[in-house]
């Protein structure tokens, strides 16, 4: 066996190891979704059932909790992109000694546990302002540390930016509201897109910040952290495996488009050099 053969078989091997190891679990657990089994496993197998999916349905607590979680999420994205917009544009826009130290405390939330950000933030609010746990405090508890996911991401697009186009923009008469509407703000749509979609994971899978400020709302990993201590069934599998099913058709039809749009802008740029 030669030496290129050995490698492509070692690589084909720990390519099985490593997508068996991320995508096995949620086998497992869409398994669980079709057995008759009142527990969220697959062994004893006690028969396929689509019950769950049903039961899933007529659960309104659950429901409730999802929509809470979706505009919870639809407020962080509001709040924590443009945070961590300014934040990036600050420090990209700052030449002085004070940037590091004003990056550093930027970042600082990343590097707090999240049980510390929500207990601060509850007793910030309620003793300064007289807030008490609810929606509110959810969306700004959780904007105060995933701003900072959307700063990283911003200050990475930005140190791409080449300043001379804003410059020339300029010098052509242009505001600097004009030149951020105009040049600016489209080289950043990407990194916006980026940003909104990670605040919004970020936002839907906590626990531990949303626990302490949540107030009597409940979000979806609050209900099933619930659940799990007094008996969790099948019916969150089916959820799950709606969630992952919604989310494979959302990255298909976004390839389809994708790859629409480059057979469009192909065939323009092939029209342009014939004309």
């Amino acid at each position: 066996m030669t030496a290129a053969r050995l490698r492509r078989l070692m690589t084909g091997a720990y390519l099985v190891l490593f997508f068996g190891y991320l995508f096995l679990p949620l086998g497992i657990m869409a398994a669980a979704t079709f057995n008759s089994s009142r527990f969220p496993t697959v062994t004893p197998w006690m028969g396929f059932t689509l019950g769950w999916f049903q039961a899933l349905w007529e659960d309104q607590r659950m429901w409730a909790a999802l929509g809470t979680s979706l505009l919870v999420g639809a407020g962080v994205i509001a709040l924590a992109v443009p945070l961590g917009l300014a934040a990036a544009l600050l420090l990209d826009r700052l030449h002085s000694r004070a940037k590091t130290f004003l990056y550093a405390l930027m970042v600082s939330p990343l590097l707090t546990p999240g049980v510390i950000v929500g207990i601060s933030t509850l007793v910030f609010w309620r003793e300064w302002f007289g807030v008490s746990g609810g929606l509110f405090l959810t969306v700004v508890a959780q904007s105060s540390f995933i701003a900072a996911y959307a700063m990283l991401l911003f200050s990475a697009r930005l140190e791409r930016f080449d300043p001379a186009l804003e410059e020339a923009a300029l010098d052509l008469g242009a505001t600097h509201g004009q030149v951020f509407r105009r040049i600016t703000l489209p080289y950043l749509m990407p990194a916006i897109l980026s940003a909104a979609l990670l605040a919004f994971l970020q936002s839907f899978e906590n626990y531990n910040t949303t626990l302490f400020v949540r107030g009597l709302d409940t979000t979806l990993t609050v209900y099933i952290a619930t659940k799990v201590r007094t008996g969790l069934t099948p019916a969150v599998n089916a959820l799950s495996l709606v969630l992952i099913a919604l989310t494979i058709l959302g990255a298909v039809v976004y390839e389809i488009l994708r790859r629409r749009e480059a057979r469009r802008q192909a065939g323009a740029a092939v029209a342009l050099e014939t004309a």
